[in-house]
């Protein structure tokens, strides 16, 4: 299969529901993904439909992948320019992550899974987060440093999501800046940005829409939009998409919507918080999107 967020698609999903079905697999086939997120999310839902499931492992082969695309169990695909519109929770029965792949990452898509890691920092506590601050040089992990990170992302996540496999509940904390960042990247188009942009994009917007409610400790806001900055993340630039009718569509559609009403993962004094937006702060998320807003 192709990578790349444009692949992410039903007809990918036919092609592997195609070449099983030409195998004669049966139910109790083993369906491999080996690859980044795309692959992964798209492997895993084709296992779950075929034949009603059959068996499904994974070997994450990049950063985003290893510390949060192959844990947890979501699986999908896109389809009507929304994110992840379609899809199953799925979890493999066995996730091998061969480390050694990393090192023939390009650097953006090093930077696409170092915003996950972030973000399970910023959930996690301050002191994943100061760590990440204090280690990282050049904006990359090496060595030790890079495998405790990956073991301390894979863990948290990993007990969230045993928690609350079918997201019911603290499971939806995982979404930080995925909201906006999902809806940016159907704004640009995807694929056009990488995931991991959007979702550093995305915290820092979650980090502004605390302020304005008075959820967000400034200092904290300051500290991971620092951090974020860190790495060589645009804050600004794609604040221009942020204001179009492609991009509230896109929001529109939000998975984490309930009735009616558009949810958001804002960061408190510690972790984050599940925000439902009343409808008397909805003019607070507009002017947020049309005048954006500078900490």
């Amino acid at each position: 299969m192709k990578s790349g967020e444009d692949n992410k698609n039903w007809q990918s999903v036919e092609a592997i529901l195609s070449a099983a079905h030409n195998a004669s697999l049966g139910r109790d086939a083993v369906f491999i993904g080996v690859g980044g997120g795309v692959i992964g999310d798209l492997t895993g839902f084709a296992a779950s439909v075929y034949m009603r499931g059959c068996r499904f492992v994974l070997v994450p082969t990049t950063l985003l992948s290893m510390v949060d695309a192959s844990v947890g169990g979501k699986t999908g695909f896109d389809l009507f320019n929304v994110k992840n519109l379609a899809g199953s929770f799925y979890p493999a029965e066995v996730v091998y992550m061969p480390v050694q792949s990393l090192s023939t990452l390009p650097d953006r898509e090093w930077k696409s899974g170092l915003a996950e890691l972030i973000k399970t920092a910023i959930l996690s506590g301050d002191d994943f987060l100061d760590m990440l601050a204090e280690t990282i040089k050049d904006n990359f992990l090496r060595g030790d440093k890079l495998l405790k990170c990956i073991e301390k992302a894979v863990l948290y996540k990993g007990t969230v999501t045993s928690e609350d496999f079918r997201e019911s509940g603290k499971r939806a904390l995982l979404n930080l800046g995925h909201t906006f960042g999902h809806a940016l990247e159907a704004a640009a188009g995807l694929g056009s940005l990488s995931h991991g942009e959007a979702v550093a994009w995305g915290i820092i917007q979650s980090c502004a829409l605390g302020l304005l409610l008075g959820i967000t400790p400034l200092k904290r806001a300051e500290k991971i939009k620092a951090v974020i900055s860190h790495f060589g993340y645009d804050c600004s630039c794609p604040n221009r998409l942020a204001g179009t009718d492609a991009f509230r569509t896109a929001m529109s559609s939000d998975k984490k919507k309930k009735q009616g009403k558009m949810t958001f993962i804002i960061p408190d004094e510690k972790s984050a918080k599940i925000v439902d937006i009343e409808p008397e702060n909805k003019k607070i998320v507009e002017k947020l999107l049309t005048e954006g807003y500078n900490f």
